[in-house]
């Protein structure tokens, strides 16, 4: 099965917001985020996909979502590029 791990951004204010994630449909997951039954973080959000990548295993998705999440350098460079 094939894994997508996602990184969606909206706007607060002026200010972009991120949200990193991981599915094994992308097109569902983003309809559950912006309908407001995704996450409790992205409730009440209108979210774009701002990138993603595809992994073979659940496994591999989700330690690349983590590392994704933990790394503020990567998600800055990934913001700067959505601008």
């Amino acid at each position: 099965m094939t894994y997508f791990v996602y990184l969606l951004g909206s706007y607060k204010g002026k200010k972009l917001i991120t949200y990193a994630g991981y599915t094994n449909n992308l097109k569902k997951r983003l309809s559950l985020h912006n309908s407001g039954e995704g996450a409790k973080f992205t409730r009440g959000r209108a979210w774009k996909l701002m990138y993603f990548e595809k992994y073979k295993s659940r496994k591999e998705a989700i330690n690349r979502e983590c590392y994704i999440k933990k790394n503020r350098k990567f998600r800055n460079f990934i913001k700067d590029k959505y601008r």
